[in-house]
């Protein structure tokens, strides 16, 4: 047995980014990290809160059936049935320090769990390379830094604007004025004469526009040939989505804000999209993600991982999508760790190996992750110690 005796919560702060991570030490000292996917946005404070209030369905269980108590977890505390980002994180970086202590105790990276590493290397996209401009030259003159850092895939925001320290504004009341508007349409339009024909280009638009602007949006990207539009409604319009599909050559993308195989399932019922997003970090973790990921292909959708929180995250999105059949290029931001007082969770980040848009998945025990526990211990807000009796 790899019974937990430790857990311990660490809420970061800085550069932005708010990672929150959960350490579970078993009795024989082998220790596995997750995150809770909320990095961005509200809600960091929230889920080192769950998971404190979900350690007594965690100390003292078997880490050697990470589905075990994964099922307790959720029979057992009432709001994760139906439960959304919050519960669902939590739950999220539980189940993955649970594997990483799993695989951790038999030696192999964390893919040799479930049977398959569909491929070596797993090729990336970068994202947040766009945030530090608003005008619309400037904007898409932006894609020449990570395209000469051998990335061939760029994801941007066209709709927001910049805010105080580089984060974005989204739409607001699922409307632009029609200044913003024609700069979101120029934006893609600039954007693809830079970077050129062969540059796969894809667009989030984080929950949308109103119909009028979003067929007219739409229009311009199959114009300009975009892989894939990305939550061009409110996740859970999934009626809505329905509506859009098959209207234009564009695949529909989203999920990054949906959770566990349920969630997924009422998605991919409508036909309405064409790519899954799930996180690793708030869909349930590493297993629902492996499920999400086969259901999809019943449907013939493909899967694309969301990734964006620290490099522990990133970790274990890559063991994940190296186990999974129809996976497209991974989500990375290659550029985050430059920000002022970004705090570097890991010894060994994903991020800086990355060649040419390609990141060698690791056969390291685990996620592969090398925690540099002098760079999170400030933050710890949680620790409990099993009950010796």
């Amino acid at each position: 047995m790899q019974v937990i005796e430790n857990m311990r919560v660490f809420n970061i702060r800085g550069g932005g980014l708010h990672p929150v991570i959960v350490e579970l030490r078993t009795k024989d000292g082998i220790v596995g990290y997750g995150e809770a996917a909320v990095a961005y946005g509200l809600g960091a404070d929230a889920a080192a809160g769950m998971l404190s209030d979900l350690s007594p369905r965690v100390i003292g269980a078997d880490a050697t059936y990470p589905r075990h108590v994964w099922q307790e977890i959720y029979d057992n505390s009432f709001w994760t049935k139906g439960g959304g980002a919050i519960e669902f994180a939590a739950l999220s970086a539980i189940d993955q320090a649970l594997w990483d202590i799993k695989a951790k105790s038999l030696g192999v990276p964390v893919y040799e769990m479930f049977g398959a590493k569909f491929e070596s290397t797993i090729e990336t996209y970068a994202n947040g390379w766009s945030t530090l401009h608003d005008d619309v030259t400037a904007w898409a003159n932006s894609a020449e830094r990570p395209l000469k850092d051998g990335f061939r895939i760029l994801k941007c925001y066209p709709l927001a604007t910049r805010q105080k320290g580089a984060t974005l504004r989204h739409v607001q009341r699922r409307q632009l004025d029609d200044d913003a508007f024609r700069r979101a349409i120029d934006r893609v339009k600039t954007l693809r004469k830079v970077v050129g024909p062969d540059i796969g280009l894809m667009f989030d638009l984080s929950g949308g526009l109103n119909n009028d602007q979003l067929i007219r949006f739409m229009d311009v990207c199959a114009e300009v040939g975009a892989i894939w539009v990305e939550e061009p409604l409110d996740p859970f319009n999934f009626q809505g989505l329905k509506s859009l599909a098959g209207r234009w050559p564009v695949p529909i993308a989203a999920g990054e804000r949906i959770y566990t195989r349920n969630g997924f399932r009422n998605l991919l019922d409508t036909g309405g999209v064409d790519i899954v997003m799930p996180d690793v970090g708030n869909c349930g973790g590493v297993f629902e993600l492996v499920q999400i990921a086969a259901m999809a292909e019943t449907y013939n959708a493909r899967l694309s991982i969301h990734n964006c929180a620290s490099s522990l995250l990133t970790a274990a999105s890559v063991q994940v999508a190296s186990a999974s059949a129809m996976t497209m290029p991974l989500e990375t931001y290659p550029y985050y760790s430059e920000k002022n007082d970004y705090v570097q969770v890991l010894k060994n980040p994903p991020e800086k190996a990355i060649v040419n848009g390609k990141l060698q998945v690791s056969a390291a025990p685990g996620l592969g992750a090398e925690i540099d526990l002098n760079a999170i211990a400030p933050f710890c807000s949680f620790d409990y110690v099993r009950d010796a009796a």
